[in-house]
């Protein structure tokens, strides 16, 4: 799928309405969507116990919460994407503090071009990450039917009085005379010797 067609779902955390609305113009629904506002940390996570968000962008400060301490947790433990809002003041010792965690920050006051360059930044970057949810899916695959071949094998030495050299030529030899997979026949083998 082409980055063109591809859409973004972003949460937008802050107790800004004004924020809300700017954001919300730079955020076209043909790029980026759903698009979910809430005003503090508390919604914020029970939003995301709902659904998965690929952008979260903070706007700090936020009423009940720190929104650094927020924004870590979530690059934590998802493949999500965060942009942190912070006073300029504090930008360089939050940019130092998160940076490590993968967390994008812009100072305020800030330009709409400078948000537009963020959102670039973070499709990027989301991009980048759904590379290795693939790349992990498909070793998690591999690493399943190693498992279950092992298992038919095992089952061949206990069941047939197989070594196993022998329990895996068996396998790999019924797969090619049956153009099956070896794992096809591992299953086969599996079922048969419950």
């Amino acid at each position: 799928m082409a980055l063109k067609e591809r859409k973004y779902s972003v949460l937008v955390v802050s107790s800004g309405a004004t924020f809300h609305a700017v954001l919300k113009s730079l955020l076209p629904p043909a790029a980026y969507a759903p698009v979910c506002s809430v005003s503090s940390v508390h919604e914020a996570k029970d939003t995301m116990k709902k659904q998965d968000f690929d952008f979260v962008i903070i706007n700090t400060p936020l009423p009940d919460a720190s929104g650094k301490g927020f924004a870590m947790d979530i690059c934590g433990k998802k493949e999500t994407v965060v942009l942190l809002f912070v006073k300029n003041g504090l930008y360089e010792e939050i940019t130092e503090e998160v940076a490590e965690h993968g967390i994008f920050t812009l100072s305020k006051p800030t330009t709409k071009a400078a948000i537009s360059q963020a959102l670039s930044w973070m499709v990027s970057t989301r991009e980048h990450l759904r590379k290795f949810e693939k790349e992990a899916l498909s070793m998690e695959k591999k690493m399943e039917e190693i498992r279950i071949i092992n298992r038919a094998k095992w089952l061949l030495i206990s069941e047939k009085n197989m070594d196993e050299q022998k329990a895996h030529r068996y396998i790999e030899k019924q797969a090619m005379d049956r153009c099956l997979s070896k794992r096809e026949i591992a299953e086969e083998i599996i079922r048969a010797y419950p």
